[in-house]
């Protein structure tokens, strides 16, 4: 299980937007993930970011590898 935190723009490669951000927030929140923070600075934002373990964004995105072994036909 990966621990590495990481916001949504690092894991996306691309801002996800204020919807996507609430929607991911509201699942973390509900797998009691605490919250981390990081405070950005650069031309196109300023302001704090949400990190989320990678394990938890690779299964909220459908890209865990477990998901993946379980639809295995074998």
């Amino acid at each position: 299980m990966d621990n590495t935190l990481m916001s949504l723009y690092d894991y996306l490669g691309h801002a996800a937007g204020l919807k996507l951000g609430e929607e991911v927030n509201k699942a973390a929140q509900s797998k009691n993930i605490p919250p981390h923070l990081r405070q950005v600075d650069n031309p196109k934002y300023t302001g704090k970011v949400m990190l989320y373990p990678k394990w938890f964004l690779d299964e909220y995105f459908g890209n865990s590898k477990k998901e993946d072994e379980d639809e295995l036909p074998f």
